[in-house]
């Protein structure tokens, strides 16, 4: 049994709050409940994370080199600018699947560069909370 972890970056835990129109009203709980169900249904172990400090991403990025299979990464706005993200995924060698909510490439100019994008397996974006459900379908497909 693959065995995946779900990372979501800074202001995700707000989901259902924040931008219902960019990030619909499913709140963070549920969207968890949801990716669990769909982790099961594939056959995977999924354990879910949520930071808004960019160290404790990298951290949880560098433990789970020993214990996933894979990884799911909504890293938010780190998404544009952390280099140190960017290093930590390239160094863990497993794969890592990048996931947007929104079409970060229809939104602000400064949204639509990831600088994560070039260490990552692939990346999802702009299928709302199914983007992590195909993140999901990605790892087990691998």
């Amino acid at each position: 049994m693959k065995k995946v972890l779900v990372i979501h970056g800074p202001n995700l835990n707000l989901l259902g709050e924040r931008e219902p129109g960019v990030y619909g009203s499913t709140s963070f709980a549920e969207l968890n409940e949801m990716i669990l169900k769909k982790a099961e249904s594939l056959g995977m172990e999924c354990e879910i994370f949520q930071s808004n400090h960019e160290g404790e991403i990298i951290d949880r990025l560098h433990a789970a080199r020993k214990t996933f299979d894979g990884v799911v990464i909504n890293a938010g706005a780190y998404t544009h600018y952390s280099y140190a993200i960017h290093d930590a995924i390239h160094d863990i060698r497993i794969p890592v699947v990048e996931v947007h909510i929104s079409n970060i490439h229809a939104r602000e100019g400064f949204r639509s560069h990831s600088v994560i994008s070039p260490v990552c397996a692939g990346t999802i974006a702009g299928f709302g909370i199914n983007s992590y459900f195909l993140g999901l379908q990605a790892l087990a497909d691998m």
